[in-house]
């Protein structure tokens, strides 16, 4: 037998068509503050606020490329002012890098929506940047405890980007 280290990942993960209104029940114990990019992703944005109710602590649509410090730095005010208990980012890279970014740096537990299957959303990785200067970190800390997959929210990608990649 050949020796080998298993680490499992400690991420719970939810697959269907119509799994975003399982994210109330995700959230029930938390006040999440809901991040997405500006623009479309704010719509969506919209709609989990809406399902979380009286959960919710708002929106902050201020997710970017590359997740630069001094947007995460405006994220943690909203965090703080909000007196959220968790995030949630709803979209692609840019919001779960976000999500991500703040879970280091204040231990809150993160849901993920994904609209786009990179596969970021299951990894303890997280890219950022200062002045021009993209860093990577690693930390069990960084990787979210739920990641729902809503199927119907990856219809608008195109045929080859349908599906979770291998």
């Amino acid at each position: 037998m050949e020796p080998f280290v298993y680490q499992p990942i400690s991420t719970r993960v939810i697959f269907g068509r119509g799994a975003v209104g399982r994210i109330k029940d995700e959230a029930e114990r938390l006040g999440a503050l809901v991040l997405s990019t500006p623009g479309r992703g704010e719509a969506l944005a919209r709609q989990v606020a809406g399902l979380l109710g009286e959960r919710s602590a708002g929106i902050h649509a201020g997710a970017v490329m590359h997740t630069p410090v001094e947007a995460t730095e405006r994220a943690l005010k909203v965090v703080m002012d909000r007196s959220a208990d968790a995030v949630i980012a709803v979209g692609g890279g840019s919001t779960t890098g976000l999500g991500k970014a703040i879970a280091l740096r204040t231990d809150l537990p993160q849901i993920v929506l994904p609209t786009t299957y990179a596969g970021s959303e299951v990894t303890p990785v997280l890219g950022e940047t200062q002045g021009g200067v993209k860093t990577t970190q690693k930390s069990p800390k960084i990787l979210p405890e739920v990641v729902i997959y809503d199927v119907d929210l990856t219809m608008e990608l195109p045929e080859g980007q349908r599906r979770p990649t291998p």
